[in-house]
């Protein structure tokens, strides 16, 4: 495949693909989501891990965003939900990644805000404090 000609073309700048076409078995880049999910599974992993015995049955999931209610009123917009399980069914802590991207300037900010909205909702959950579940958190 011949490559596209990149010019200068009236002072703009050059022209052309921001990134090459990748080649077969190379690695294409993370999206957005797929670094979220990498942030916030390694994070959930960790927790999870201290904390199992006294946590039980949880599931952790990621959604885009929180469905709002019509009418919605608030200032803020939610950056994670907990559902206490009953009936057999699991108790579900859900982040969600665009509340959270949006609250993060880069990577380092994003994983801090992800450890912390866990540490929160499992601290609330287990009904102890949030520097108890992890000591970085005063961090």
């Amino acid at each position: 495949m011949p490559r596209p000609r990149l010019r200068d073309r009236h002072g703009r700048g050059l022209r052309g693909p921001g990134v090459w076409p990748s080649r077969p078995g190379t690695p294409q880049a993370a999206t957005a989501r797929e670094r979220f999910d990498e942030i916030a599974l390694r994070i959930v992993t960790e927790i999870d891990r201290r904390w199992s015995a006294r946590l039980g049955r949880i599931e952790y999931a990621v959604e885009d965003v929180p469905q709002m209610p019509e009418g919605w009123q608030g200032e803020t917009v939610p950056l994670s939900s907990l559902v206490p399980g009953s009936a057999g069914q699991p108790t579900r802590l859900v982040l969600f990644r665009r509340p959270i991207e949006h609250r993060a300037e880069d990577r380092v900010e994003l994983e801090a805000l992800v450890h912390t909205v866990v540490v929160e909702q499992v601290a609330e959950l287990l009904g102890i404090a949030a520097e108890d579940v992890d000591p970085r958190y005063r961090d």
